[in-house]
Protein backbone atom coordinates (compact mmCIF):
# COMPACT_ATOMS: atom_id res chain seq x y z
CA UNK A 1 0.00 0.00 0.00
CA UNK A 2 1.49 3.55 -1.33
CA UNK A 3 1.41 6.18 1.56
CA UNK A 4 3.02 9.66 1.84
CA UNK A 5 4.00 10.19 5.41
CA UNK A 6 4.38 13.43 6.69
CA UNK A 7 6.85 14.40 9.76
CA UNK A 8 8.44 17.42 11.70
CA UNK A 9 5.09 19.06 12.65
CA UNK A 10 4.87 20.63 16.16
CA UNK A 11 4.70 24.19 18.09
CA UNK A 12 6.99 26.67 17.48
CA UNK A 13 7.36 30.31 18.40
CA UNK A 14 6.94 33.06 16.05
CA UNK A 15 10.35 33.46 14.21
CA UNK A 16 11.06 29.99 14.66
CA UNK A 17 11.75 27.40 12.34
CA UNK A 18 10.48 24.07 11.16
CA UNK A 19 11.67 21.10 8.44
CA UNK A 20 9.02 19.13 7.04
CA UNK A 21 9.52 15.83 5.61
CA UNK A 22 7.25 13.84 3.38
CA UNK A 23 8.34 10.07 2.51
CA UNK A 24 7.03 7.79 0.28
CA UNK A 25 6.41 4.01 0.92
CA UNK A 26 4.97 0.58 -0.55
CA UNK A 27 6.21 2.15 -3.71
CA UNK A 28 8.79 0.96 -6.24
CA UNK A 29 8.13 4.41 -7.93
CA UNK A 30 9.98 7.76 -7.37
CA UNK A 31 7.64 10.67 -6.02
CA UNK A 32 8.41 12.88 -9.26
CA UNK A 33 7.12 16.20 -8.97
CA UNK A 34 5.65 16.90 -5.54
CA UNK A 35 3.99 19.87 -3.69
CA UNK A 36 3.02 21.05 -0.07
CA UNK A 37 -0.07 22.42 0.71
CA UNK A 38 -1.95 24.13 3.94
CA UNK A 39 -4.93 23.91 5.73
CA UNK A 40 -5.88 26.37 8.02
CA UNK A 41 -8.77 26.10 10.91
CA UNK A 42 -12.26 27.62 8.79
CA UNK A 43 -10.03 28.04 5.72
CA UNK A 44 -9.45 26.41 2.19
CA UNK A 45 -6.27 24.06 1.28
CA UNK A 46 -3.70 25.92 -0.11
CA UNK A 47 -1.22 25.22 -2.28
CA UNK A 48 2.50 26.33 -0.38
CA UNK A 49 5.25 24.60 -2.83
CA UNK A 50 5.97 22.61 -5.51
CA UNK A 51 9.29 21.12 -7.11
CA UNK A 52 9.77 18.69 -9.69
CA UNK A 53 11.92 15.91 -10.01
CA UNK A 54 14.97 18.14 -11.40
CA UNK A 55 14.71 20.15 -8.67
CA UNK A 56 12.66 23.41 -10.10
CA UNK A 57 10.50 24.95 -7.76
CA UNK A 58 8.03 27.63 -6.73
CA UNK A 59 6.20 29.38 -3.84
CA UNK A 60 3.25 30.73 -2.50
CA UNK A 61 3.85 34.38 -2.27
CA UNK A 62 3.13 34.11 1.16
CA UNK A 63 6.30 32.06 1.92
CA UNK A 64 8.29 33.30 -1.01
CA UNK A 65 11.97 34.16 1.05
CA UNK A 66 11.18 32.06 4.16
CA UNK A 67 9.83 28.68 2.95
CA UNK A 68 12.31 25.39 0.87
CA UNK A 69 11.24 22.95 -1.03
CA UNK A 70 13.67 20.54 -1.81
CA UNK A 71 14.01 16.37 -2.36
CA UNK A 72 16.35 13.42 -1.58
CA UNK A 73 15.37 11.08 -4.27
CA UNK A 74 17.54 8.51 -3.02
CA UNK A 75 15.52 8.81 -0.33
CA UNK A 76 12.26 9.23 -1.89
CA UNK A 77 11.71 12.30 0.27
CA UNK A 78 10.13 16.01 -0.46
CA UNK A 79 10.97 18.59 2.80
CA UNK A 80 9.86 21.55 3.33
CA UNK A 81 12.42 24.31 5.69
CA UNK A 82 10.33 26.59 7.52
CA UNK A 83 12.25 29.81 8.47
CA UNK A 84 10.85 33.14 10.36
CA UNK A 85 7.40 31.11 11.22
CA UNK A 86 4.53 33.76 11.63
CA UNK A 87 1.41 32.84 13.52
CA UNK A 88 -0.97 32.83 10.03
CA UNK A 89 1.58 29.56 9.08
CA UNK A 90 -0.76 27.72 11.49
CA UNK A 91 -1.65 24.90 9.81
CA UNK A 92 -2.30 21.31 8.86
CA UNK A 93 0.58 20.71 5.90
CA UNK A 94 -0.22 17.93 3.62
CA UNK A 95 2.13 16.45 0.75
CA UNK A 96 0.72 15.65 -2.48
CA UNK A 97 2.75 13.64 -5.11
CA UNK A 98 2.27 11.02 -7.93
CA UNK A 99 4.18 8.27 -7.82
CA UNK A 100 3.61 5.71 -10.43
CA UNK A 101 1.03 8.36 -12.04
CA UNK A 102 -1.12 7.80 -9.07
CA UNK A 103 -1.92 10.66 -7.00
CA UNK A 104 -2.03 10.55 -3.32
CA UNK A 105 -2.34 12.50 -0.34
CA UNK A 106 -0.51 12.39 2.66
CA UNK A 107 -2.36 12.58 6.38
CA UNK A 108 -0.92 15.56 7.59
CA UNK A 109 0.91 17.36 9.70
CA UNK A 110 0.44 20.00 12.32
CA UNK A 111 2.37 23.21 12.52
CA UNK A 112 1.36 25.56 15.63
CA UNK A 113 3.20 29.14 15.14
CA UNK A 114 2.05 30.66 18.67
CA UNK A 115 4.15 32.25 21.68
Amino acid sequence: QVQLVESGGGLVQPGGSLRLSCAASGTIFPINAAGWYRQAPGKQRELVAVISRGGSSNYADSVKGRFTISRANAKNTVYLQMNSLKPEDTAVYYCNASPGGVNYWGKGTLVTVSS
